[in-house]
C-alpha cells in the first residue's frame, strides 16, 4: 500500500489541473468552429429580405412634379423618404427647407392609388404636380403684399400644409380641384382642405390644421 501513494498524488493533481480547463468557457470556446457565427449572420440576412433578387420592386404610385424647378421624384408605397420630400418642397425664394408633416406624404400617396386605370386593369402613374410646401415668413409676406389669397399665419409656414395639382396618366390637364376635395374628405381627412379653381391655378390646398374648408 505505500507503494502506490505516488500514483494517487499524481491522479489528484491531474484532476486539480483538467477540471478548471473543462469547467472554463474559453475552453469550451474554442471548440466552437469559426465560421458557425459566419452561417448565422448570413442567414439572417437572407431572412430579413436585404439580400432577396426575388423581392418584388415597389409599384409606382405617381411621379411628384415640382412646379417651379421641373425636378421629378417617384413616388411609392416606401418612398421618397420624408427628407426627400422636404428638400423637393423648401421655400423657392430663401432655399430653406423645413420639416413637412408626414400625414401630407400619406395624404398625396393615397390620392394617387386608383386614380386611373389603364387597359387591363392596372393603375397607371399619375401625376402630381407641387405647387407649394414650406413656406418661409419672408416669403408668405411677399406674397401677401403681391396681392395673393395667402394667410398672415399660414399652414404652409409651419411645414403642415402642401398646395398641389392631381394629373391622371391618361390627362393632360389636372382634375378638377371640387373633385380632388370630394377624394380627400372621402378618404377621412380631418384638416383643412381649400380650392383654386381659377385656370391660372387650378390646385387644391392641404393641411393639417383645424377641420374647414374654402374656395379662392
Amino acid at each position: 500500500m505505500p507503494r502506490l501513494a505516488p500514483f494517487l498524488v499524481i491522479a489528484v493533481v491531474s484532476g486539480a489541473l483538467v477540471a478548471p480547463w473543462v469547467a472554463s468557457p474559453i475552453a469550451r470556446e474554442a471548440h466552437v468552429p469559426h465560421s458557425h457565427g459566419l452561417a448565422e449572420k448570413k442567414d439572417a440576412v437572407r431572412h430579413d429580405g436585404e439580400d432577396d433578387d426575388d423581392a418584388p420592386a415597389p409599384v409606382i404610385l405617381a411621379t411628384l412634379v415640382q412646379t417651379h424647378t421641373g425636378e421629378r421624384v417617384l413616388l411609392d408605397d416606401e418612398g421618397p423618404p420624408l427628407e426627400r420630400f422636404d428638400a423637393l418642397l423648401g421655400d423657392r425664394t430663401t432655399g430653406a427647407h423645413g420639416a413637412l408633416d408626414p400625414r401630407l406624404l400619406d395624404l398625396l400617396r393615397q390620392l394617387a392609388r386608383g386614380v386611373d386605370d389603364a387597359p387591363g386593369g392596372v393603375s397607371a402613374p399619375a401625376r402630381i404636380e407641387l405647387v407649394s410646401g414650406y413656406r418661409s415668413a419672408k416669403l408668405n409676406e411677399m406674397l401677401r403684399k403681391k396681392g395673393h389669397h395667402v394667410a398672415s399665419h399660414s399652414q404652409h409656414s409651419l411645414g403642415h400644409a402642401v398646395d398641389f395639382r392631381l394629373i391622371p396618366a391618361s390627362e393632360t390637364a389636372a382634375l378638377e380641384p371640387a373633385l380632388v376635395r370630394e377624394r380627400i374628405r372621402a378618404l377621412g381627412w380631418q384638416g383643412g382642405v381649400g380650392i383654386y379653381p381659377t385656370p391660372n391655378d387650378r390646385f387644391v390646398h392641404a393641411d393639417v390644421g383645424p377641420n374647414r374648408n374654402w374656395m379662392n
